[in-house]
């Protein structure tokens, strides 16, 4: 069975860590590989990164979400951007996840900042574009998929080398890839209708003095097989 690197970019809010784990544990239950299959590099903790050179027997690697912010600069994630950048040149699979499709693009030189339109969260609407129907990571799923998000900050701008696969209401850049086996998604393919209703439980007194309705968001959560199938599908392009 081939082997999948997490790089994990920080921790999910805690009420939901105490009754469902974090993002590693639903990644890899939606990677459907196995515990024994997958290493975890917690960055956010000043683990190592493996050398890129060194990552031949990893099939391929996800790069989770993040409650830090990647305009903060912060030196873990630099040196993470950078290790990014020189995977995907090296043409190792990644699919970046929320922070992570964040800091792809910033590692190719796009720009990442506060979402104008505000915080976007719970289960929405994403488009795929022309490119992204036939997109072989996201196009068996289309035109239209519905999917979890929780995010403020926002892809404004995309990297010269990155592909437009898909758009949402509130991001225009939902979803991008560079070259032939790097993908960043905004939205977050492992969260189930459950964990939606956790993150706003844990944020409802932002939410609601944002000007959102947490009551409706968290009724509004649905659970679908786009997320799932998007991992899924990123473990079969390159288990073989």
């Amino acid at each position: 069975m081939a082997r999948f690197l997490i790089v994990k970019t920080g921790t999910t809010v805690s009420n939901v860590v105490a009754e469902r784990g974090d993002f590693e544990a639903w990644i890899t239950r939606g990677l459907g590989v196995g515990e024994q299959n997958v290493e975890l590099c917690r960055v956010h903790q000043d683990e190592a990164l493996p050398d890129v050179r060194e990552l031949g027997a990893v099939a391929g690697v996800v790069v989770t979400g993040s409650p830090a912010m990647v305009t903060e600069r912060l030196p873990w994630s630099e040196r993470t951007a950078e290790w990014l950048r020189e995977a995907v040149l090296s043409e190792v699979p990644v699919l970046g996840i929320c922070y992570g499709h964040q800091l792809l693009a910033h590692a190719f030189g796009g720009r990442v900042d506060d979402n104008p339109l505000g915080r976007h969260i719970g289960t929405v609407d994403v488009a795929l574009s022309e490119r992204g129907a036939s997109d072989p990571l996201l196009g068996a799923l289309g035109p239209v998929l519905h999917v979890a998000v929780s995010h403020r900050q926002s892809v404004l701008e995309l990297p010269l080398e990155a592909t437009l696969l898909a758009t949402a209401a509130r991001d225009p850049h939902h979803a991008f890839s560079i070259g032939a086996r790097a993908w960043g998604v905004q939205f977050h393919p492992e969260f189930d209708a459950d964990i939606v209703r956790g993150y706003v439980t844990a944020r409802r007194d932002l939410i609601n003095a944002e000007g959102l309705d947490a009551g409706a968001i968290e009724k509004a959560a649905r659970d679908t097989d786009h997320g799932p199938r998007v991992l899924r599908r990123f473990a079969e392009l390159f288990s073989r």
